[in-house]
């Protein structure tokens, strides 16, 4: 897998209102076919942390229309990517 920081900004609707954030890192999976895009509103969670949340998304459509992973190995697949750039952040 490979991964491309971009530091654009994607727009997504949170309680109603249009929030803004930024894109950490997107990639593609050969295993489902789908590419994937990582994104913060700079949240921050119970544990501390910046929320961070994945997607995917169909590059060939003119606009970036999020869709929410919901399969449980898709869903375990991006839980591992996330760990992998963690480990790679903290190294």
């Amino acid at each position: 897998m490979d991964f491309n920081i971009d530091n654009e900004k994607v727009q997504i609707e949170k309680d109603g209102k249009a929030i803004e954030c930024d894109v950490l890192f997107t990639f593609d999976s050969e295993e489902t076919m789908k590419c994937y895009i990582g994104y913060t509103d700079h949240s921050v969670g119970a544990n501390g942390r910046k929320n961070i949340y994945v997607s995917s998304y169909d590059p060939l459509k003119p606009k970036l229309e999020l869709e929410n992973i919901t399969d449980e190995r898709e869903l375990a697949m991006v839980n591992d990517v996330l760990q992998q750039l963690d480990a790679e952040a903290n190294a």
